[in-house]
């Protein structure tokens, strides 16, 4: 006959085991994240986000560049431009663009006869987009950002280019993208700037 202390024992006992038999169940349908199992523990965890949504913009070191000849037969211009990037036209006013529409480099040829800080400031006033930002004006160039209507914020910037010592305006250079490119956009127009290829002077034709 058992006393009243082995009945209490055993009733512990009991209790003991039918909780390791609950427990046991729970793990069986929830999975044991300590033992390695592939189904998630907590069905109300949060994804972690994708690297290629993180908006860093166009990186300078992806760019390869390629050598894209415009202008006239007359007065030929030849600059280098990222790899892959095409034009629909050529002649003086060539723009060539990404394949997804995203970033953009434009030349005009036709030269002025004004100096690049004047075109510099005649630019700035001739923009009406909204949010118009002024970053930066200096040098014969001008950085600027606004909000384009279908595309959202935009960054651009444009360079007059000098033949003769800033007098006059050979070649206007104008990259575009979005704001996050910037390093890029700057290394695109310094790599355009720097592997432009004018034609040997042939008399002041250029309008005013």
């Amino acid at each position: 006959m058992l006393t009243p202390r082995h009945q209490a024992l055993l009733m512990t006992l009991a209790g003991m085991t039918v909780g390791v038999a609950v427990f046991g169940g729970v793990l069986a349908f929830n999975g044991n994240p300590l033992a390695g199992d592939d189904t998630p523990a907590a069905v109300n965890s949060q994804p972690t986000p994708s690297t290629s949504v993180r908006g860093d913009g166009l990186q300078p070191d992806s760019l390869q560049y390629t050598l894209q000849t415009f202008g006239t037969a007359k007065d030929p211009v030849a600059a280098e431009v990222p790899t892959g990037w095409k034009s629909s036209q050529d002649g003086t006013r060539p723009r060539f663009s990404d394949p997804t529409g995203v970033w953009q480099i434009r030349f005009d040829t036709r030269g002025s006869k004004k100096s690049p800080d004047q075109l510099v400031d005649e630019r700035f006033r001739s923009i009406d987009e909204r949010d118009l930002k002024l970053i930066s004006r200096d040098n014969g160039t001008l950085v600027y950002t606004y909000t384009d209507k279908a595309r959202g914020p935009r960054m651009g910037l444009s360079r007059w280019v000098s033949a003769d010592s800033g007098e006059t305006s050979a070649v206007e250079i104008t990259v575009g993208g979005r704001p996050q490119d910037e390093a890029a956009l700057r290394a695109i127009l310094q790599h355009a700037t720097d592997s432009l290829q004018l034609p040997p002077s042939a008399g002041d034709t250029r309008p005013n």
